[in-house]
């Protein structure tokens, strides 16, 4: 297993940034100036397309939050408490679910936020501004990360952690993946699969031995944990993502979503794409060379995927044909549909023919 870079405590780190914030709004209010921070504009005119990295990021826009300013009075006034609750988040070593941040915020002197969408977005802007993740600063999701099996073993939190002995569900990623220490890791390559019948499927039939597989589910649209979790197997591990989703433009959007990054993430996407990951899902020419059962396209189906021929990530010729021939063929299929050939034929047939 390769040797783990050493990094900085990001939490560390995270304080470090937001104790700087709170110095220099101190000493603007003692030269009597008002306090002001930038904020990264994440508006759709500055998310931009990185050829060279692969993935989106945030354009060179930025924006300035001021007291001085009575419209962002009270939000500058929440971003500071936001900070604060952060800070004070890190020092006791606990964290707080989004959730309990929105309602925590009822009892700031400010006054709490009208819905949690807008407490939400203020910690966007303290990731965006200060370039750490809301899991550094101590928040996390409802949601946990994806399930994985195979010959993998973890430390969490002082506890070691074997991926094929934490029962048939696997290892459950925890939202505050940068405090999993990888310890061993005999697999070759990530299996993720978009669904948890398939990743079922594929514990059931030794996928992960067979092909030397960590296998991943991927639950849909897969959380930030997971994605984070594929880059640092990516990264520190060596390890080649391939991604086998179901044959549809959410399919494909899933896919590269883990390969690109989101739009909506532009300001964290360094931190969670993994632009060398390979698609191996299911393409509209799997649908006639495997004569699959099929679901007819509907008509948001036809738009996305017209949507995605114009999309700079899916520019490849390879791409460009899949999608065409599938609003030609006019039909999807899911990764399921190879059950049709009994309920191995995904292990011994499909999955090698794409892996070699």
């Amino acid at each position: 297993m390769p040797k783990k870079k050493k990094t900085k405590d990001p939490r560390k780190e995270a304080k470090k940034k937001l104790v700087e914030f709170g110095s220099e709004v101190l000493e603007s209010i003692k030269k009597t100036e008002p306090p002001r921070m930038k904020v990264p504009s994440r508006s759709t005119s500055n998310i931009l397309y990185d050829d060279k990295n692969r993935f989106y990021t945030l354009g060179e826009k930025v924006g300035t939050r001021t007291a001085a300013n009575m419209r962002q009075v009270k939000k500058f006034a929440q971003t500071m408490c936001a900070a604060e609750f952060c800070r004070s988040l890190i020092d006791a070593d606990k964290t707080a679910t989004l959730r309990e941040m929105y309602y925590t915020s009822e009892g700031w002197e400010t006054g709490g936020f009208s819905d949690q969408g807008r407490s939400d977005k203020v910690v966007e802007d303290l990731e965006s501004a200060f370039g750490v993740k809301r899991e550094d600063l101590g928040l996390l999701p409802e949601e946990d990360g994806a399930s994985i099996f195979g010959e993998l073993v973890v430390d969490e939190g002082g506890m070691e952690v074997n991926a094929t002995e934490a029962g048939r569900a696997g290892y459950t990623i925890p939202p505050t993946m940068n405090d999993v220490e990888f310890l061993e890791c005999d697999a070759k390559k990530v299996l993720a699969v978009e669904t948890m019948g398939m990743y079922h499927r594929l514990v059931q039939e030794e996928a992960w031995d067979q092909f030397d597989a960590l296998v991943v589910a991927l639950k849909g649209q897969p959380a930030r944990a997971t994605r984070r979790f594929l880059k640092r197997a990516n990264e520190e591990l060596g390890l080649p993502i391939h991604l086998f989703t179901d044959g549809d433009p959410f399919g494909f959007h899933i896919a590269m979503v883990v390969i690109s990054g989101s739009a909506k993430l532009a300001y964290i996407n360094h931190e969670l794409a993994v632009p060398d990951a390979k698609f191996i899902g299911v393409t509209a020419s799997d649908i006639e060379d495997y004569d699959l059962p099929t679901d007819k396209l509907r008509e948001t189906d036809v738009k996305r995927l017209k949507q995605l021929l114009d999309d700079p990530r899916y520019s490849d010729d390879t791409w460009q044909s899949e999608i065409k021939k599938m609003l030609k063929i006019g039909k999807k299929a899911e990764q399921q549909a190879f059950s049709k050939y009994g309920l191995d034929y995904v292990v011994n047939e499909y999955l090698p023919s794409k892996l070699s």
